[in-house]
């Protein structure tokens, strides 16, 4: 990646010259020092093949998160706001109540703005009124799933968006969301720009996909993995339960099979698993069909994983439709497999008994687990510390295990795929041994 042309410069409002109030926690026992400076840096590689005359400083690098020793906002007259949009994820509580409690508590900001029903609450035909947001206000909601402040899909004037934030006087506006939410947050951010206001947008990157570029890895992944172990030991229980019997689980991943492929090797009783990197065959002797019934022949049952924006080949482009928001409506590659593998067998007079599961809505609006629940808490803390330090047009980001600033321009509107290469889907092929059931 180093050889890619990404810019990783982090825009400010304007020099910090305030001290910040952490001045007095920010100094450990023996008297080091926890504030971050701007000069330190993550390298986007871990590996690094250094070609001979290379200069050492032209290696690609983040700015590292954290707080900073001067603020740019005073925070008795700073107001904020907190939106979160698009679909429901694991710790969106968790993250609203640690932006809030590390704004008021260890900043001293009071007034917190929750913006109802994403984008569209910062539109006034929609009518839906401001919360504030204080510690009381998010007690135990972590505890909770979906979003306190709700949410909603659908592109809104940006313009508009932008009156709204100069009539509330919100200087620091944080935004949790996926890759329509940062595409929106580059566009208000440029908006901002364009008036020469003093707003910096901060984003919070969330998708259960875990497919945002840059981001190693987003919350809320963490939970739907744990999830989905769960429905594929129900899947793998009811199919060994039955003659022929077969287990069919679909997971989320429109583009990617992060979560397809992770659940696969958490709960290693998956024989085929299908992510949208790879094209699926599915007649012919090196088909899934055939591979199916070689497996049903070996062991009488099966169990087959299928990420939901996979075998979308299957399906005739003068289908294609797109949702509120903008995004691909991907057809049901589920029940079309369920149909397709119903009518194979039929076809042939092998009796199976198939099971189909789908877990998607209650992964997606569960509370977050234990190691989300922490992750969230860092990743709003350093939103927090990013914003304050008047930093603007960015992202957290969880990178070569350090959380760093990422430029909008640099993730929003690109996507993160698994590559088919790589080690995850390596060990996947290993776990289940597919391609041997594949080749017969």
């Amino acid at each position: 990646m180093k050889n890619m042309n990404i810019n990783t410069t982090i825009s400010v409002l304007g020099p910090a010259r305030i001290p910040s109030p952490l001045t007095s926690q920010g100094v450990t026992r023996d008297g080091k020092t926890r504030f971050m400076k701007d000069e330190y840096r993550i390298s986007v590689d871990v590996r690094v093949d250094r070609v001979a005359g290379e200069n050492k400083d032209s290696l690609l690098s983040f700015e590292q998160a954290g707080p900073r020793e001067n603020i740019y906002f005073d925070p008795s007259k700073l107001k904020c706001a907190v939106v979160t949009c698009g679909g429901l994820c694991p710790g969106l509580n968790d993250i609203i109540r640690s932006l809030v409690l590390e704004l008021y508590h260890v900043y001293g900001v009071k007034t917190i703005y929750g913006i109802r029903h994403g984008l569209q609450g910062f539109i006034p035909k929609y009518g839906h009124d401001l919360i504030e947001l204080n510690p009381e206000r998010v007690s135990g909601i972590q505890n909770t799933g979906g979003s306190m402040l709700g949410s909603s899909r659908g592109g809104q004037d940006i313009g508009e968006i932008v009156d709204c934030l100069e009539r509330i006087g919100v200087g620091l506006l944080f935004m949790v969301g996926g890759d329509g939410t940062l595409m929106a947050s580059k566009a208000i951010g440029d908006e901002i720009l364009n008036r020469r206001l003093k707003i910096s947008v901060v984003g919070i990157p969330k998708t259960i996909d875990n497919d945002i570029f840059l981001v190693s890895r987003s919350f809320g992944f963490d939970s739907a993995v744990d999830v989905a172990t769960l429905a594929i030991k129900g899947a793998h229980n009811e199919a060994e339960a039955y003659p022929n019997g077969i287990g069919l689980i679909k997971l989320m991943g429109r583009h990617s099979g992060f979560l397809a492929a992770t659940a696969a090797l958490a709960q290693p009783d998956a024989n085929f698993v299908l992510i949208p990197e790879e094209e699926i065959l599915l007649h012919g002797e090196n088909g899934l069909l055939a591979a199916v019934e070689r497996r049903l022949a070996l062991r009488k049952h099966a169990v087959i994983i299928v990420a939901e924006g996979a075998g979308q080949n299957f399906f005739e482009d003068k289908d294609i439709e797109h949702d509120a928001s903008g995004n691909l409506k991907l057809k049901d590659i589920g029940l079309f497999l369920k149909t397709e593998i119903s009518t194979y067998f039929k076809s042939k007079n092998i009796p199976i008994s198939l099971k189909y599961i789908d877990p998607s809505y209650i992964i997606r609006s569960l509370p977050a687990n234990a190691n989300d629940s922490v992750f969230c808490g860092l990743l709003a803390r350093d939103a927090v510390h990013a914003g304050m330090a008047g930093k603007t047009n960015l992202l957290i980001s969880f990178w070569n295990n350090n959380y760093v600033h990422i430029p909008m321009d640099a993730s929003a509107g690109q996507r993160k795929k698994m590559d088919p290469s790589g080690r995850l889907w390596q060990s996947v092929l290993e776990s289940t041994g597919q391609n041997l059931l594949f080749n017969g």
